[in-house]
């Protein structure tokens, strides 16, 4: 069995270089040598990970619980604690140095196995009800007891799931490639890849290993998938009720520079201001709805269930589609914002679905009676999904609005029509392409009718003052920088967020949303672990030097919460700066 101070010695080389082609050289050279049992455990552990991204479970632990087990580990008091975590800014710091300097220890000195910390960890989601706080406590002092500085660090961020490495997707593919194909290999003195195959050969390989990703969306299979050879890697297939990240569009600003994108002629859709939903129907009838961010909101929306399976008979299948909001009396389309308050709903589902109900709009097929259809042209697609869909029904279920034309007359007055009928504008579609999971492409652009909110995610926070004294009241939003898998500080904000929950998104929410995600304290700043999404508009971009990302908003103010966007789907360093040159 591994020991984990070997997995740490990777922890401590992949941090301490901020150079990408180090990093994978660094993974391939340990995943090499792995033995193919812990592969899986290994791969998600160095993602900071337990669990795939498609599984919902989360490990749920706050740092305060965290301090609770570091007092039953370390004999120390909660405030010595709290002050030592202060002083480092890092609970993971703060509890290796408490670990070295414990006034408890342990009669048998015994070496942590990478196998112990996961099946640790992976018990603590499993545990619920009355003793359930006690259970976990034990469970992770138990790790802390017999760890040993570093090992106590990466224990207690992997449990915060803030593991601070610098390991994106793509590194981690490419490490896989590196490692099992003899495609390359590092020159360290040059920082370059020196090819040991060919390009298209080395493209190939990668592509693979991305395309299995795509399908699983758990590097958990593709590892063992490459161990074995490349047309193992071929035959990981998508998998109905596993979902997969949803294929994204590019912003344009004109039809004619949509057209220049999608080529002509090109299918033109409504732009639904509404919650993308990614639905499934397994061999057993069972009908799963997954949010983009892969969580599972079936029960959240059970009349969604009952019009899928009113009007798609099939066996089995997966469609990509979006749940618009409508107010039941005027039958008037409304804005994400009122249907938002389902997403998250557990109870008076009944009454909420009276209350905010939803028309779905399907707009895609990627699979169908065991067949993957994402590599078929679009235009095929669509005849599929027109042909499954039976009776149709406004206000219920139907296929979103759709023409085909190379007219920009003709775009220009569908274009109108979508925003006289409260859609946020429209969508331009190539033709021949294919479904591409999770990549924002250029062969599918959106135009919309006014200046897009930007969408970022908290990354810090203050405590207010006066009557605000108990809540956060104002949030340090950021942008991800894809070049180096970070988030980066663009503003803070405070407008828009409400006192009173008649009014919309409050502090009070805010605030308990954040609490279980605070890593960092120092007087009243708080720093909190990237999860929470927020859509904000702003005046102007400003550059500036204040923060991180050189950039400020002038005038920003927050008009939703995103629950149903994952924080990689923020807008990233490289869009903002494009959004400043085009000022």
């Amino acid at each position: 069995m591994m020991k984990y101070s070997d997995l740490v010695k990777i922890y401590e080389q992949l941090e301490s270089t901020t150079k990408r082609l180090e990093k994978i050289n660094c993974l391939s050279d340990f995943l090499r040598n792995l033995d193919k049992k812990e592969l899986e455990k290994i791969i998600l552990l160095v993602q900071g990970k337990i669990f795939p991204d498609w599984n919902e479970t989360k490990i749920g632990v706050s740092s305060q619980l965290v301090i609770k087990a570091l007092k039953v580990a370390t004999g120390k008091r909660e405030k010595d604690i709290i002050n030592e975590w202060k002083n480092t800014g890092d609970l993971g710091e703060a509890a290796a140095s408490l670990v070295n300097k414990k006034s408890q220890f342990t009669l048998i000195s015994k070496d942590l196995t990478v196998d112990k910390v996961f099946t640790n960890l992976r018990k603590l989601p499993t545990l619920e009800g009355m003793g359930s706080v006690d259970s976990k406590i034990k469970l992770i002092a138990e790790l802390l007891s017999y760890s040993k500085l570093n090992e106590t660090k990466y224990i207690i961020r992997t449990i915060l799931e803030e593991l601070r490495v610098g390991l994106g997707e793509g590194t981690v593919r490419d490490s896989i490639g590196w490692a099992f194909f003899n495609i390359a290999e590092y020159n360290k003195k040059e920082n370059k890849v020196e090819m040991k195959k060919d390009r298209e050969y080395y493209n190939h390989v990668l592509d693979t290993i991305q395309e299995a990703y795509d399908m699983s969306n758990d590097f958990s299979v593709v590892i063992k998938k490459a161990k074995e050879g490349l047309d193992s890697l071929k035959k990981v297939d998508l998998s109905v009720g596993t979902p997969i990240k949803v294929m994204l569009a590019q912003k344009v600003d004109s039809i004619k520079e949509g057209f220049s994108r999608v080529e002509k002629p090109a299918a033109l859709e409504y732009k639904y201001d509404g919650f993308r939903m990614q639905i499934h129907k397994n061999k057993e009838g069972a009908i799963m709805i997954f949010t983009r961010r892969l969580e599972n909101v079936t029960n959240q929306f059970p009349e969604v269930v009952g019009y899928v399976k009113e009007h798609i008979k099939e066996k089995n299948f997966v469609i990509d589609s979006e749940a618009v909001g409508y107010d039941p009396s005027t039958k008037k389309y409304l804005p994400f914002q009122n249907i938002s308050k389902r997403i998250k709903r557990k109870y008076n589902i009944e009454k909420m679905s009276k209350k905010y109900p939803v028309e779905l709009n399907i707009f895609d097929v990627l699979y169908l009676n065991g067949k993957n259809l994402i590599k078929r042209p679009f235009k095929e697609r669509r005849k599929i999904l027109d042909k499954i869909l039976k009776n149709p029904e406004k206000y219920i279920i139907k296929a979103a609005e759709q023409i085909i034309t190379d007219s920009e007359k003709k775009s220009k007055e569908f274009y109108e029509n979508a925003v006289d009928r409260g859609m946020e504008g429209i969508m331009m579609k190539n033709l021949t392409s294919h479904y591409k999971p999770g990549k924002r492409v250029g062969h599918m652009v959106k135009l919309k009718s006014s200046k897009d909110p930007l969408d970022f995610v908290i990354t810090g926070a203050e405590w207010g003052t006066g009557k605000r004294g108990k809540w956060l009241s104002s949030f340090l939003v950021s942008v991800l920088d894809k070049e180096k898998n970070e988030y980066l500080e663009i503003g803070k904000v405070g407008t828009g967020i409400k006192e009173l929950e008649e009014q919309g998104l409050t502090f009070r929410k805010l605030t308990s949303l954040l609490n279980p995600l605070i890593i960092e304290e120092k007087g009243k700043t708080v720093k909190v672990k990237p999860e929470i999404v927020i859509s904000v508009v702003y005046e102007e971009i400003q550059k500036s030097p204040s923060y991180s990302s050189g950039f400020a908003l002038r005038f920003p103010r927050v008009i939703s919460l995103r629950e149903d966007k994952d924080p990689s789907e923020v807008h990233t360093l490289g869009e903002i700066n494009k959004l400043y040159e085009e000022q």
